[in-house]
């Protein structure tokens, strides 16, 4: 497909549940303490979403934030594409659910999951159709109710994880403008790294599944931590050779907030002072998909973006998945 316009992100929006689990909290559910939990991790709380509240609900809220922001209606929107790995239900999609809360009556619906790497694989696939001229106006969602799916028995991941919803609008924007470059990858050989075992075709629920626990995310954090701190250089410098650029030339960096030891780690690869890179992670914890547009929104709300400035965003997550994003800032 050629790129014939610009494209970039013309609004951004986000929200989580309003219950704040603290480590003080969990000190009293699990075998933890605040001091191994900060150390190790560098969290401290994380917003838990409650039993009424679904996936869909919260990528709705983000998604009405995120079109306010750009200044389009409902009507406006052609498509949604919720990046998500708690989704409400298998089928239908949790897009199709959003779809419906927002009245988006125009608009196309799916979901994809690349686990954390969700919102990055969701913008780099609507920046290429709205560059295409397919389509004009795209809203692209993470969102995550991964508290619902965490074993409050096991200290190791259920310490890990927020639940939340961020979003961005993809249109075309000035030249000069927007997208740069992107890239993706995966490998499939580190799958079991992260995975929920059970619930779908490979292993039906059954009494047998539901007694080994298997319907919870599991984790190996060895592993997944020597390939974080790799790839994200790694897929980094993929797209910034690509353009010809260098960190030099990146004013901020948005990455997957998923532990403070990695983006330390990350940070001295890359050879960046950790002030270049933006992190949330103290507040919200993990929150997969919905990590990267939740951040974004922050900085942008909170002035930390400015016209011009050019952004890399970056993520690595199940499956194994992993991408990078480099825009010129375009509001």
């Amino acid at each position: 497909m050629i790129n014939t316009r610009n494209v970039g992100i013309t609004g951004t929006g986000s929200f989580v549940p309003e219950k704040i689990l603290t480590n003080a909290d969990l000190e009293k559910i699990v075998d933890t303490t605040d001091e191994w939990i900060t150390t190790r991790t560098g969290i401290k709380e994380r917003h838990v979403s409650d039993e009424k509240t679904l996936t869909s609900d919260m990528a709705a809220e983000a998604g009405r934030r995120a079109m306010e922001a750009a200044g389009i209606t409902p009507d406006d929107v052609e498509l949604i594409l919720v990046a998500t790995c708690s989704p409400d239900a298998l089928i239908p999609s949790t897009a199709c659910f959003t779809q419906d809360k927002l009245g988006c009556k125009n608009a196309g619906a799916f979901d994809l999951n690349a686990g954390c790497t969700g919102f990055i694989y969701g913008v780099s696939f609507a920046s290429s159709l709205v560059a295409s001229g397919a389509y004009n106006t795209i809203l692209v969602i993470g969102a995550e109710s991964l508290t619902k799916v965490l074993d409050w028995q096991d200290r190791n991941t259920c310490v890990l994880f927020g639940d939340g919803a961020g979003a961005a609008v993809i249109q075309p924007v000035e030249e000069g403008f927007g997208i740069i470059g992107h890239s993706l990858g995966s490998d499939g050989s580190g799958a079991a790294y992260i995975e929920l075992p059970a619930g779908a075709a490979k292993l039906p629920a059954s009494h047998e599944t539901v007694d080994n626990r298997q319907h919870f995310i599991k984790m190996k954090g060895n592993d997944v931590f020597r390939f974080a701190v790799s790839i994200f250089d790694k897929i980094s410098k993929v797209t910034l050779d690509k353009i010809g650029m260098t960190y030099d030339d990146i004013d901020l960096i948005v990455p997957h907030q998923a532990n403070n030891r990695i983006l330390e780690a990350a940070a001295r690869k890359m050879k960046v002072g950790e002030d270049k890179i933006y992190s949330n992670l103290a507040r919200f914890g993990n929150t997969s998909a919905a990590s990267v547009p939740i951040a974004l929104d922050e900085v942008v709300r909170n002035g930390k973006v400015k016209k011009g400035d050019n952004l890399l965003l970056v993520a690595f997550g199940a499956g194994l998945t992993y991408g990078s994003i480099v825009l010129k800032w375009a509001k």
